[in-house]
């Protein structure tokens, strides 16, 4: 039985809340606020293409043009995940971007079979995400945490070697391991920790992306730093689907889908958190459907548009535990900005600009909460002897399969490319053990 007061609230006009993620808030709120996602995510993002095109050798020009497609393309993927497009997107305050799980796979694709072999097999990968978004009820059973935060130990650990290749001055630098190199990227560490850990509010969100212009800062005045990139570029320049252009060779294309559809329990994990976390309530089947297809499709349009596979991005998540604010419309304003950065080439040429060992220095911190993450999820399951031999032998199969080449130097191209990734085998394992392992110790009756 309501009382006059509570029908008197019933009547009260809802106020526009930041906490209610389907509120538009005032403009004067909500414009810093998505400013302050982009914030967080913007390294991160634009991260990805500068580390595969600086493995593979591509031009200044080139590079420039992969980094301008992927805040373009990650705006657009934003704006679908947070305001829907039919069932497409989760419809939840959602950052999407390019993801690190597809570099140590893509970096051997893009180096021994070019750059449009790795858009192409990242293109059927986004196809394989969206098809298991559009059966995720019936799959979801794959994905239990044990799977999902061993799969993101995995991934942590396995680009660790790439942050210290960049911090050292990059893959193939003439000046590789120089002092300044080792300097640069030791300082832009120590401003980001320090930022990070003491920092407050928006000073520690943003502590990795004032760390790199502190050292780009630095680098510049050390003449580190070739600003030819940025003259060269136009002010203003619409994305060309194709640019670089696409390839379909098996060898990549399978590697690529089987980490696609194992990447899926990544972006399950993180509608989850930005539910559990922002709105103290599990997401719905709808939310998690449209939310992995979102993933899958943005994929599609990200290789179409000389980028890499997209994923929601997990410090995004963490801003909205942090900040309690769940409007979608307020990630949707940030979708905008990225977008609108997309169409600046100057921008991207600045970005392409920044030394590797600048770059070294952020990436070894992000790399690490990586893992560190996947670690956090871990913590909620039971460490048993069946969840600890999951772990253990997915961990050791990621690990040490591709440390040692001679195992499979006889196998096939697909064979080789699948295991060199690490993640495939790693990700395999545990899926295969949490499927076939039993659920309890089984006991045994005592021999008379």
């Amino acid at each position: 039985m309501s009382t006059p007061d509570a029908a008197t609230e019933a009547n009260r006009p809802k106020v526009r809340s930041t906490h209610d993620v389907n509120a538009m808030p005032p403009l004067s709120r909500a414009i810093p606020l998505g400013i302050q996602h982009v914030l967080a995510m913007f390294v991160s993002n634009v991260t990805v293409p500068i580390i595969i095109a600086g493995a593979a050798d591509l031009s200044e020009a080139q590079t420039t043009l992969m980094i301008q497609a992927a805040m373009f393309v990650a705006g657009v993927a934003t704006l679908v995940q947070s305001l829907g497009l039919g069932p497409i997107g989760a419809r939840l305050p959602i950052v999407m971007g390019t993801s690190f799980g597809f570099v140590p796979v893509l970096i051997p694709i893009a180096v021994g079979m070019g750059v449009p072999a790795a858009l192409g097999a990242a293109l059927c990968g986004g196809v394989a995400m969206a098809l298991v978004g559009l059966f995720l009820p019936w799959v979801r059973f794959l994905f239990p945490p044990v799977v999902t935060g061993t799969f993101v130990i995995m991934i942590g650990t396995l680009l660790m070697p790439v942050g210290f290749a960049y911090a050292a001055g990059g893959f193939g630098a003439e000046d590789f391991g120089a002092a300044h190199n080792l300097i640069l990227a030791a300082l832009v560490l120590v401003i980001i920790l320090g930022l990070h850990q003491f920092g407050r509010g928006i000073w520690s969100e943003t502590a990795p992306l004032i760390g790199l212009v502190i050292g780009f800062i630095i680098a510049a005045a050390m003449g580190y730093v070739d600003f030819g990139s940025v003259a060269q570029a136009d002010w203003f320049s619409l994305p060309v689907p194709f640019a670089i252009g696409v390839e379909f060779h098996l060898a990549a294309i399978v590697p690529v889908v089987l980490l696609a559809v194992v990447t899926c329990a990544e972006s399950i994990g993180d509608i989850v958190g930005t539910t559990s976390g922002g709105m103290d309530r599990e997401p719905t089947k709808k939310e998690l459907s449209g939310g992995v297809m979102a993933d899958g499709l943005a994929s599609v349009f990200a290789a179409i548009f000389n980028a890499y596979p997209q994923i929601s991005f997990s410090q995004n998540v963490g801003i909205v535990a942090l900040t309690g604010v769940v409007s979608r419309y307020v990630v949707a304003i940030g979708g905008g900005f990225l977008m609108l950065a997309g169409l600046l080439p100057k921008l991207g040429g600045l970005v392409s600009g920044i030394p590797n060992a600048v770059l070294g220095g952020t990436v070894l911190i992000m790399f690490g909460m990586i893992a560190s993450a996947g670690i956090k999820m871990l913590s909620h399951i039971d460490f048993n002897k069946r969840n600890m031999v999951i772990i253990g032998v997915s961990l050791s199969a990621a690990i040490g399969l591709p440390a040692q080449e001679g195992i499979y130097v006889d196998f096939s191209e697909n064979v080789k490319a699948i295991i060199e990734s690490g993640l495939i085998p790693g990700a395999l394992c545990a899926i295969v053990l949490n499927l076939v392992l039993p659920r309890q110790d089984r006991v045994f009756r005592d021999d008379v």
